[in-house]
């Protein structure tokens, strides 16, 4: 059993900052990426942030407002956000690759966070 846990969503004004952290748990062998995605109200699931390693790669929409880092003693992904606006407004997920210690590989999602960006 693999567990992904998000937290760090919340109501922020226009400009402002979040970070969200996403911590894997559980029969883990190995972790390749650490994915966040994002779905708005009435549109499709889209990636956001991706970290494989010490490469990552962002969506073109939060490039330079994001970023996405990792700590792998902990196997913890965070979403650094800044210069909120209203059009980030989402449900944010995590999505990790994991190679479980019965050698399995599969795609594990987490619940997803609540973030709104709001006067």
């Amino acid at each position: 059993q693999v567990q992904l846990v998000e937290s760090g969503g919340g109501l922020v004004q226009p400009g402002g900052s979040l970070r969200l952290s996403c911590a894997a748990s559980g029969s883990i062998f190995s972790i390749h990426t650490m994915d966040w995605y994002r779905q708005a109200p009435g549109k499709q699931r889209e990636l956001v942030a991706a970290i494989s390693g010490d490469r990552s790669n962002y969506a073109d929409s939060v490039k330079g407002r994001f970023t996405i880092s990792r700590d792998t003693a902990k196997n913890t992904v965070f979403l650094r956000m800044n210069s909120l606006k209203p059009e980030d407004t989402a449900v944010y997920y995590c999505k990790a690759t994991i190679t479980t210690m019965s050698g399995l590989a599969s795609n594990y999602w987490g619940q997803g966070t609540q973030v709104t960006v709001s006067s």
